[in-house]
């Protein structure tokens, strides 16, 4: 029988260059070829799973808008369902269809048939269409959504300030009753919810008369319920004892991290208390391991620039600048390209504040201004650690960029951020921070600057035609538009009815040629040297925002949302 590589070029799929990526790629991260395909972007998760499913003889199912009858979803406990990612089809003569996304999972198998007391048949589905399905038939965490749970809190003479009182008496947090106070219920389902919904931060923000709270959806804010006000001191104590902060301070702002499984999924949250007028205002940044899965041909970079970036990253020596707004996406280009160096022959030490994510395989370092463990003191020890890269989380001050220069001067490739809005910027802000011009010249080998952009759907997005006026407003050709395919989401299941669903980069890859580099040694305006780049053949954040417009992948709107058109 032949392997899903050999099956998928058989098939014209794939072909053999990328089913060879496929597999180094698969071997290095421990990941299962089939995923491996997908993140890559090579293939579907529907194609890969057909292909499966023709290799190990099992029957496809596309699970879209597919019902499945009551009868036969209560025979298998929604627990057994979650926990093994695995949907009750149909059944027949006593015998239950289970769909499954993974062929091989054998030992799944022998203990569904054991648990379910029944001849079990097997057949396959993605996974992303089974755990759809898993919610839209058992509801969200054991039928209950969130506004269920508060109408429940709500209804129910609860008195949370005798729980609050209890909790801020300073006792032993293990003695907190976990599987009977409904606070403690309410923190864990609000956590599942936001993994389910894919959100990246929750928002817990308290005014006069009410408790906000806000879950950031592909980058935008959307408001879910809003518990009673008398639930604040009792949700915030949780998320405290969680985080392991101080219950009983509430003056000074509070850092932490929670570990904790939800929706599946390992995940750590990193959490910030806020004090506010009305109260203290929490933040809870949901870090989900996969996203440093990413490698650097997933991040959306154009052709050019991935070969200029690759490129860029495989120097010995030098700067490169990652630059952008907070929340742009930074942190995740960094860390795809440290995934891509990350090699038993390089040594690669990191200076974070804080340290996001765990990379196995790379000395990470997190700054601690309590105890003077700053940037500096960080970047000075290092030299002395003989790396061959340099990741440093923001050039901040003078210096910290004075030490980054001076290590990529002494045969270090150096990463860091930078916050500036464009490429070009982050040379000009460099001298500002008062590093000489000649040693930015001589040490910054390129600059990326990116935004996120929301993409749209794959399940409903449809053709549209932009008017010629918007044509016009966005500067797009009638030769181009004629070229360009437009989509526009119209909205369903899959996307909560916004149309976009996943974010993707758009970029702005400055490299600092002969030309550049003469500018920037002359101390020459961020406008000329814009000017210079863009004539070397720089594209812009708002070119390679259109060029994904053109391609169907995002819409007008959100490269309005994230970048302006340049009129020179």
């Amino acid at each position: 029988m032949a392997n899903l590589g050999e099956y998928l070029i058989k098939q014209g799929v794939l072909g053999p260059e990328q089913v060879q990526e496929a597999e180094t790629v698969a071997d290095s991260r421990k990941l299962k070829l089939q995923d491996t395909i997908v993140q890559l972007g090579y293939a579907t998760p529907e194609q890969v799973m057909r292909a499966l499913a023709d290799l190990h003889d099992y029957e496809y199912y596309d699970l879209t808008n597919a019902p499945i009858p009551p009868a036969v979803v209560e025979l298998v406990p929604e627990s057994v369902a979650r926990e093994n990612a695995v949907i009750p089809f149909s059944e027949e003569d006593g015998r239950l269809k289970v769909l499954v996304s993974d062929p091989l999972d054998f030992e799944t198998f022998d203990k569904l048939a054991f648990i379910l007391n029944r001849k079990v048949e097997i057949g396959l589905a993605t996974r992303e269409s089974i755990l759809e399905a898993i919610n839209r038939n058992y509801g969200q965490a054991e039928g209950e959504s969130a506004d269920s749970m508060l109408q429940e809190f709500t209804d129910t003479a609860i008195d949370f300030t005798e729980t609050e009182d209890d909790e801020m008496g300073g006792g032993d947090d293990n003695e907190v009753d976990e599987s009977s106070a409904p606070i403690v219920r309410l923190v864990q389902l609000m956590i599942t919810e936001a993994v389910q919904l894919r959100a990246s931060d929750i928002h817990v923000e308290p005014f006069e008369d009410r408790v906000r709270i806000r879950y950031r959806i592909d980058g935008v804010l959307i408001e879910r319920d809003s518990p009673p006000r008398r639930l604040l001191s009792a949700l915030l104590s949780r998320i405290k004892i969680l985080s392991r902060m101080d219950i009983a301070e509430r003056r000074r702002t509070q850092d932490g991290r929670i570990k904790i499984t939800a929706g599946g999924k390992e995940l750590d949250l990193r959490v910030s208390m806020l004090p506010t007028s009305h109260g203290q205002s929490c933040v809870m940044r949901l870090l989900d391991k996969d996203n440093i899965k990413v490698g650097v041909r997933q991040l959306g970079l154009s052709d050019g620039d991935f070969k200029r970036f690759t490129n860029l990253i495989r120097r010995p020596n030098g700067i490169l600048l990652v630059t952008g707004p907070t929340g742009s996406g930074k942190t995740t280009t960094l860390y795809a390209a440290m995934n891509e160096l990350n090699r038993p022959d390089r040594k690669i030490i990191t200076a974070e504040d804080p340290v996001e994510y765990y990379l196995p395989g790379i000395n990470q370092v997190e700054v601690r201004h309590s105890i003077g463990l700053d940037f500096g003191l960080i970047i000075r020890a290092m030299l002395r650690q003989a790396p061959n890269i340099i990741l440093v989380g923001e050039m901040r001050d003078h210096e910290t960029a004075s030490m980054g220069i001076q290590a990529s001067l002494t045969g270090h490739l150096v990463f860091s951020t930078l916050h500036t809005n464009d490429a070009p910027g982050a040379v000009t802000r460099m001298v500002d921070m008062g590093v000489p011009a000649y040693l930015v010249a001589g040490s910054v080998i390129g600059v990326l600057a990116q935004r996120l952009i929301r993409v749209n759907c794959v399940k409903c997005k449809q053709p549209y035609s932009p008017t010629d006026a918007e044509l016009d407003a966005a500067g797009i050709t009638p030769e181009q538009a004629g070229s360009g395919t437009f989509m526009k989401g119209a909205g369903c299941s899959h996307c909560g009815g916004k149309g976009y669903r996943g974010r993707l980069g758009v970029f702005e890859l400055m490299t600092m040629n002969s030309k550049v580099r003469e500018l920037a040694f002359a101390g020459a305006t961020t406008v000329d040297i814009r000017k210079a780049a863009i004539q070397q053949g720089m594209t812009t954040l708002y070119g390679d925002g259109i060029r994904k417009v053109l391609e169907g992948t995002t819409t007008l709107e959100e490269v309005f949302r994230v970048s302006k058109r340049e009129e020179d």
